[in-house]
């Protein structure tokens, strides 16, 4: 389930360098497009049986594929950790909200929980694309 999932990070550096609201909208196009599998995938489990049971199954399958990706000796630097939490906010929580599948919400929920447990200092939340879209001015928060 969900071979390489991982390969969703690998454009993670550029994805979040000057991100400003056009190159967002242009971004996130891609991402969705580039991993239309992967989210395929999971819908297709989350519909077989049991949608809770499931979701469960596709986070800690993601959360596994991150890690094994991305420790060094057992763990992740904090910088890495941080471009980690930022990507799963502004691209993979969107995308699979954005989909509006019966069980998003369920999986986003599932997902947030599990990586909050799995990663040190990660207890992040998530929104849609809308929300976050909107909050853009001509660069996120000003910051970017």
């Amino acid at each position: 389930m969900l071979y390489q999932v991982e390969s969703m990070f690998d454009d993670m550096e550029k994805k979040m360098r000057r991100l400003k609201k056009q190159k967002y909208e242009e971004n996130m196009e891609n991402f969705m497009a580039a991993n239309e599998a992967y989210f395929l995938e999971m819908e297709v489990y989350l519909d077989k049986g049991d949608p809770e049971k499931a979701a469960k199954e596709i986070a800690e399958v993601f959360v596994e594929a991150v890690k094994s990706r991305y420790e060094v000796k057992g763990k992740i630097k904090g910088t890495v950790q941080a471009d980690l939490n930022f990507f799963m906010i502004y691209y993979v929580f969107p995308a699979i909200l954005k989909r509006n599948h019966e069980y998003a919400k369920l999986l986003a929920d599932t997902l947030c929980e599990t990586w909050g447990s799995s990663f040190k200092n990660s207890k992040i939340g998530y929104t849609d694309y809308e929300t976050l879209y909107k909050a853009f001015r001509e660069k996120i928060f000003g910051i970017f």
